[in-house]
Protein backbone atom coordinates (compact mmCIF):
# COMPACT_ATOMS: atom_id res chain seq x y z
CA UNK A 1 0.00 0.00 0.00
CA UNK A 2 1.47 3.31 -1.20
CA UNK A 3 0.26 6.70 0.67
CA UNK A 4 -2.21 4.78 2.68
CA UNK A 5 -2.38 3.93 6.15
CA UNK A 6 -3.68 0.53 6.50
CA UNK A 7 -6.15 0.53 9.20
CA UNK A 8 -6.05 -2.75 10.38
CA UNK A 9 -2.02 -1.93 11.21
CA UNK A 10 -2.39 1.56 11.65
CA UNK A 11 -3.19 2.34 15.54
CA UNK A 12 -4.17 5.64 14.73
CA UNK A 13 -6.40 4.87 12.04
CA UNK A 14 -8.11 2.22 14.12
CA UNK A 15 -8.67 4.50 16.90
CA UNK A 16 -10.36 7.32 14.30
CA UNK A 17 -12.42 4.49 12.78
CA UNK A 18 -13.93 4.27 16.23
CA UNK A 19 -14.48 8.14 16.61
CA UNK A 20 -16.34 10.56 15.29
CA UNK A 21 -13.13 11.86 13.85
CA UNK A 22 -12.63 9.98 10.68
CA UNK A 23 -10.92 10.63 7.87
CA UNK A 24 -12.17 11.69 4.54
CA UNK A 25 -10.20 10.70 1.35
CA UNK A 26 -12.62 13.72 -0.37
CA UNK A 27 -11.49 17.57 0.02
CA UNK A 28 -15.09 19.59 1.22
CA UNK A 29 -15.61 20.96 -2.09
CA UNK A 30 -15.62 17.35 -3.71
CA UNK A 31 -19.47 16.07 -4.35
CA UNK A 32 -18.34 12.59 -2.28
CA UNK A 33 -17.24 14.62 0.88
CA UNK A 34 -19.37 13.53 3.54
CA UNK A 35 -20.48 10.47 2.09
CA UNK A 36 -20.07 7.60 4.52
CA UNK A 37 -18.32 4.74 3.38
CA UNK A 38 -18.95 1.20 4.67
CA UNK A 39 -16.88 -2.24 4.21
CA UNK A 40 -17.53 -5.54 1.87
CA UNK A 41 -15.97 -8.30 3.81
CA UNK A 42 -13.75 -11.22 2.37
CA UNK A 43 -13.26 -14.26 3.52
CA UNK A 44 -9.43 -14.37 4.89
CA UNK A 45 -8.40 -10.85 2.87
CA UNK A 46 -8.78 -7.54 4.54
CA UNK A 47 -11.93 -5.68 3.84
CA UNK A 48 -12.73 -3.48 1.00
CA UNK A 49 -13.69 0.10 1.88
CA UNK A 50 -16.20 1.88 -0.22
CA UNK A 51 -18.31 4.86 -0.82
CA UNK A 52 -22.17 4.62 0.22
CA UNK A 53 -24.48 5.72 -2.98
CA UNK A 54 -24.74 9.45 -3.35
CA UNK A 55 -28.51 10.73 -3.45
CA UNK A 56 -28.63 13.59 -5.64
CA UNK A 57 -30.14 16.59 -4.50
CA UNK A 58 -33.48 18.05 -5.75
CA UNK A 59 -32.77 21.29 -7.64
CA UNK A 60 -35.62 22.63 -5.86
CA UNK A 61 -33.99 23.03 -2.84
CA UNK A 62 -30.97 24.95 -3.73
CA UNK A 63 -31.33 29.32 -3.83
CA UNK A 64 -31.23 30.79 -7.42
CA UNK A 65 -28.19 33.24 -7.82
CA UNK A 66 -28.90 34.02 -11.17
CA UNK A 67 -29.23 32.25 -14.79
CA UNK A 68 -26.90 32.24 -17.33
CA UNK A 69 -27.34 31.51 -21.26
CA UNK A 70 -25.31 28.91 -22.50
CA UNK A 71 -23.42 30.67 -25.62
CA UNK A 72 -21.43 28.93 -28.34
CA UNK A 73 -18.12 27.18 -27.00
CA UNK A 74 -19.12 26.92 -23.55
CA UNK A 75 -17.89 24.65 -20.81
CA UNK A 76 -19.22 23.95 -17.99
CA UNK A 77 -15.61 24.13 -15.93
CA UNK A 78 -14.94 27.80 -17.43
CA UNK A 79 -19.03 28.28 -16.39
CA UNK A 80 -18.39 27.09 -12.85
CA UNK A 81 -14.75 29.16 -12.96
CA UNK A 82 -16.92 32.55 -13.00
CA UNK A 83 -19.59 31.98 -11.27
CA UNK A 84 -18.71 29.56 -8.92
CA UNK A 85 -14.67 30.65 -8.25
CA UNK A 86 -13.48 27.02 -9.09
CA UNK A 87 -13.59 24.99 -12.20
CA UNK A 88 -13.92 21.65 -10.22
CA UNK A 89 -17.15 22.86 -8.84
CA UNK A 90 -19.27 21.93 -12.15
CA UNK A 91 -21.03 18.99 -10.56
CA UNK A 92 -22.60 22.04 -8.24
CA UNK A 93 -23.93 23.13 -11.43
CA UNK A 94 -25.26 19.37 -13.02
CA UNK A 95 -27.28 19.41 -9.35
CA UNK A 96 -28.77 22.62 -9.99
CA UNK A 97 -29.83 21.59 -13.07
CA UNK A 98 -31.07 18.12 -13.06
CA UNK A 99 -28.02 16.93 -15.35
CA UNK A 100 -26.55 12.90 -14.58
CA UNK A 101 -24.17 13.87 -18.19
CA UNK A 102 -22.46 17.36 -17.49
CA UNK A 103 -21.49 17.75 -20.95
CA UNK A 104 -25.46 17.94 -21.89
CA UNK A 105 -25.78 21.54 -20.38
CA UNK A 106 -23.71 23.18 -22.48
CA UNK A 107 -24.67 21.09 -25.40
CA UNK A 108 -28.00 23.30 -26.70
CA UNK A 109 -26.90 26.99 -27.12
CA UNK A 110 -29.35 29.25 -25.47
CA UNK A 111 -30.05 27.08 -22.55
CA UNK A 112 -30.77 28.46 -19.40
CA UNK A 113 -28.30 27.04 -16.62
CA UNK A 114 -29.70 27.47 -12.90
CA UNK A 115 -26.34 29.30 -10.84
CA UNK A 116 -27.38 27.98 -7.04
CA UNK A 117 -25.75 28.64 -3.82
CA UNK A 118 -24.07 24.95 -2.50
CA UNK A 119 -27.15 22.41 -1.06
CA UNK A 120 -28.24 23.52 2.54
CA UNK A 121 -27.64 27.30 1.75
CA UNK A 122 -29.88 29.87 1.97
CA UNK A 123 -30.13 33.82 1.50
CA UNK A 124 -30.65 33.66 5.27
CA UNK A 125 -27.76 32.34 6.03
CA UNK A 126 -25.55 34.68 4.51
Amino acid sequence: MTGLSNPQTDPVQAMLGQTSLQTTLFTATSRYYGIATTNLAQNGAPPIVYLLRRFVPQPENFQLLQTYTVTQGDRLDNIAAKYLGDPTLFWRACDANRAMKPWELTATVGRKLRITMPAGITGAAL
